[in-house]
C-alpha cells in the first residue's frame, strides 16, 4: 500500500483498516509514503513493481500518470484508493463528498453564516478539486456569499490550514466560519486559532473534512464531515484481491455525512480581530 502522508491521522487510520483485511485474506502489507508528492509516490511504486508484489492499492498523487501507468501496463492488479487518476481504468473505492459538504454549508447557513471560508485542498488531486465543487456548489444553492477571497487553497499539510486562517482573518470582512478541506489542514487552523485566542463554536465556527478519533475529545468538540474509513479500507482490499483473481470490479463510492458537535452549533457572532496581535514570527507560516 502506498499513502499520501502517513503523518494525516486519515491514513493512518485507512492503512491500519486495510493491513488486518489483507491479514484476514492471507497478505502481508508493506507500507509506503509518498509525502504528497509525486516523485516519492514513483520511487515506491518503481520498487514494488521490481519486488513483483501481489497487487498495490495506491492513493495516487496528483494526475501524474507515468509510473501508475506503468502498473496497468505491466498488469500488476492496482486498486486506487481515497483518490483516483482521471482517464485509468483502475478500480477504486472513493467517498461522494458532496452530501457531507452540502450539509456542512446548509447546517452553517441555517446558524446565521453568510461567510463561509473555505481552506480547499490541491486541485492536483481529484479528492481537492472534487470537494472544491461540491463546496462551491453548496454555497450558490444556500444563497451565501460566493466572495473568491473567502478560498484559500492548501497542500492538504498542517502548515497550509493554519496560514489559510491568518489569510481569512486578515481579510476586512473575515468569514465567522471556516470548513478546512481535510484533517491535517483542520489540525493547523485548530493551532493557529488558539494561538490568536479565537474560541471555537463561539467567537468562530470550524468544521472539518475527515473524522479522526481525537476530534471528538477537543474541548470544545470539532465538527466534521465523516466517512467510514474501515468500510474504505476493506472494500479496497476486496477490491484488490477480485482483480488478483482475474475480475474486473466495479468500482465503489461510500458516503459522507455531517456530524455536528460544539465547534459549529453556536449561532453567528462577529469575528474578533485578533489575526494582527500574533507574533510577527507567526506572519508567515511555512509550507
Amino acid at each position: 500500500m502506498l499513502v499520501s502522508d502517513v503523518r494525516n491521522p486519515f491514513f493512518a487510520d485507512l492503512a491500519h483498516s486495510i493491513e488486518q483485511a489483507a491479514l484476514a485474506e492471507g497478505y502481508v502489507t508493506l507500507l509506503g509514503n509518498a509525502n504528497e508528492r509525486a516523485d516519492q509516490q514513483n520511487r515506491y511504486l518503481d520498487t514494488l513493481i521490481a519486488r513483483r508484489v501481489d497487487g498495490v492499492i495506491v492513493a495516487p498523487q496528483g494526475n501524474d500518470t507515468g509510473t501508475v501507468q506503468q502498473l496497468v501496463d505491466r498488469q500488476v492488479p492496482t486498486v486506487f484508493v481515497d483518490r483516483v487518476i482521471p482517464g485509468l481504468d483502475v478500480p477504486s473505492v472513493t467517498t461522494d463528498s458532496s452530501t457531507g459538504i452540502r450539509q456542512t454549508v446548509e447546517h452553517l447557513a441555517a446558524l446565521g453564516h453568510t461567510r463561509i471560508g473555505y481552506i480547499a485542498g490541491p486541485q492536483s488531486v481529484s479528492t481537492g478539486r472534487e470537494r472544491f465543487t461540491a463546496y462551491q456548489d453548496a454555497v450558490v444553492a444556500a444563497g451565501l456569499s460566493e466572495d473568491p477571497d473567502l478560498i484559500v487553497f492548501g497542500d492538504f499539510q498542517a502548515a497550509s490550514g493554519s496560514a489559510g486562517v491568518t489569510t481569512l482573518l486578515q481579510l476586512a470582512d473575515p468569514p465567522t466560519a471556516i470548513f478546512a478541506a481535510d484533517s491535517l489542514m483542520a489540525v493547523g487552523a485548530i493551532a493557529i486559532l488558539n494561538r490568536l485566542g479565537l474560541r471555537l463554536g463561539r467567537d468562530i465556527a470550524l468544521v472539518a473534512f475527515d473524522d479522526i478519533e481525537w476530534f471528538s475529545l477537543l474541548e470544545p468538540a470539532l465538527s466534521v464531515v465523516a466517512h467510514s474509513v474501515e468500510d474504505m479500507g476493506r472494500v479496497a482490499v476486496d477490491l484488490l484481491r477480485d482483480v488478483i483473481d482475474g475480475g474486473r470490479p466495479e468500482s465503489v463510492r461510500l458516503p459522507s455525512e455531517l456530524i455536528v458537535r460544539a465547534s459549529s452549533a453556536t449561532p453567528v457572532r462577529p469575528v474578533r480581530q485578533a489575526a494582527s496581535t500574533r507574533p510577527a514570527a507567526e506572519q508567515h507560516p511555512e509550507h
